[in-house]
């Protein structure tokens, strides 16, 4: 479901209530303590960074590790690019004129899309940062307070980057809530 990294952080929630937040392997510790609570509200696992509900793999690290370590496919094709560098080939489609410009770059078609996706990566990290805060605060209010009351005019305010009427709407809504849309939407406010 998610792209998240070993080194994410993420946060599990039983209904409304914050059971456990920090690095991937913590969380997972701490879940496995707490045991099987399938007569209870479920769990739910989010990754901080995305937003995104995760489904986590809980059994024992053996076990999980088996089941990862399935042998690769035989008839697996070579990547183009160099993947050893981390360099992935995809197909970008442009205009014949965005390609007879590229070409007349120096170092080629490839040099000049690199260079041009750091300098607009530089140029707006402020705006993506916002708008990345934005989009992870959606994804978990989404997942867990779609149902609360004022939702839809919280989700308006936290778009429309008005902090206050924001905090004012969740003002009703539980408490680990409230303190963990907190702590996601804060890049959205600071860049606003």
């Amino acid at each position: 479901m998610s792209s998240s990294t070993p080194e994410s952080t993420l946060t599990a929630f039983v209904g409304f209530r914050r059971i456990a937040s920090g690095p991937r392997s913590q969380v997972i510790a701490q879940l496995r303590k707490q045991g099987d609570r399938s007569d209870e509200v479920p769990t739910f696992v989010f990754d901080d960074c995305t937003g995104e509900r995760l489904d986590l793999d809980l059994r024992d690290e053996p076990a999980a590790q088996a089941v990862e370590a399935a042998p690769p496919d035989e008839h697996a094709t070579r990547s183009v690019g160099r993947p050893k560098l981390g360099v992935v080939a995809r197909e970008v489609t442009l205009l014949p004129r965005h390609w007879e410009w590229l070409g007349r770059q120096p170092g080629g078609a490839s040099v000049a899309l690199r260079r041009l996706v750091d300098e607009a990566r530089h140029v707006h990290a402020d705006r993506d940062a916002q708008r990345a805060a934005c989009e992870a605060t959606y994804r978990f209010m989404t997942a867990i307070a779609g149902d609360l009351p004022g939702f839809e005019e919280a989700t308006r305010a936290l778009f429309a980057g008005e902090r206050a009427r924001f905090d004012t709407l969740i003002g009703p809504w539980p408490e680990d809530l409230r303190a963990h849309l907190d702590r996601l939407a804060a890049a959205a406010w600071s860049a606003a």
